[in-house]
């Protein structure tokens, strides 16, 4: 399916996997081969690869360490009917990672998970992706590429080494900026939203459990260039009121 001026394929399967924070986790039960599923928290790397936080003492994990293909159903959780909302299906192979942008990542979306993300028997695990299927509604079935829907890094050094402090600098000096973010530029309720994360397509925002990605109107590389979109960004939204 082509996009259309009100559809882009792309860009929900992208948004699905950015405000995710919970999915369905399948993997392939070690011994018999059969289908296990599983509840998990979700949250994504830089380029919007799902990373996990999961313990060896759990089926899903014994059946990824014999045979790492996944599939991770993730959806908009809407009111009412669940089927008439869009979700998007992932598959990939789930692998062990030390990277310590992974660990920071997932934490600054699940806080929770920090008193139990040092237990000798919990790991982080990314989700390389291989492919993707979107239903985003009648009429709004579509296969998708790993290219489709992960965000390109190279050549962004300079931002992702700054994500920590950027956050950091918005949480503690835009708080203000962030709320019209949420509010006036995605149409969200008013509460207490805080800066998690960036990456050189997006900003994204979190308000307890609820996530919101706020899409940047061009590709950014840096720190100079990130701060020069959200002050137009600041001033779309308050333009707006």
């Amino acid at each position: 399916m082509k996009p259309t001026p009100d559809f882009d394929p792309k860009r929900a399967a992208r948004t699905l996997l950015r405000e995710a924070r919970s999915g369905a986790l399948a993997t392939l039960m070690a011994r018999s081969g059969d289908p296990y599923c599983s509840l998990v928290n979700v949250a994504t790397a830089a380029d919007g690869s799902p990373l996990l936080l999961i313990s060896r003492l759990a089926v899903h994990t014994r059946n990824i360490l014999a045979d790492a293909r996944v599939s991770l159903m993730l959806d908009e959780r809407r009111e009412g009917d669940p089927l008439e909302g869009a979700r998007v299906m992932l598959m990939g192979i789930a692998q062990s990672t030390d990277d310590p942008h992974a660990r920071r990542r997932y934490l600054d979306r699940q806080p929770e998970a920090k008193m139990f993300a040092g237990f000798g028997d919990f790991g982080f695990y990314r989700i390389a992706l291989t492919g993707a299927h979107l239903v985003a509604g009648f009429g709004r079935i579509v296969d998708l590429s790993s290219a489709d829907l992960l965000t390109e890094v190279a050549g962004a050094d300079a931002l992702l080494a700054a994500e920590e402090e950027i956050v950091a600098h918005m949480n503690a000096e835009h708080l203000a900026a962030t709320r019209l973010y949420a509010t006036r530029l995605l149409g969200d309720s008013d509460g207490d939203w805080r800066c998690v994360g960036c990456d050189p397509e997006g900003l994204e925002l979190q308000w307890g459990r609820r996530a919101r990605r706020l899409d940047f109107p061009q590709r950014v590389a840096s720190p100079g260039a990130l701060r020069h979109v959200l002050k137009t960004l600041a001033e779309q939204a308050r333009g707006t009121g």
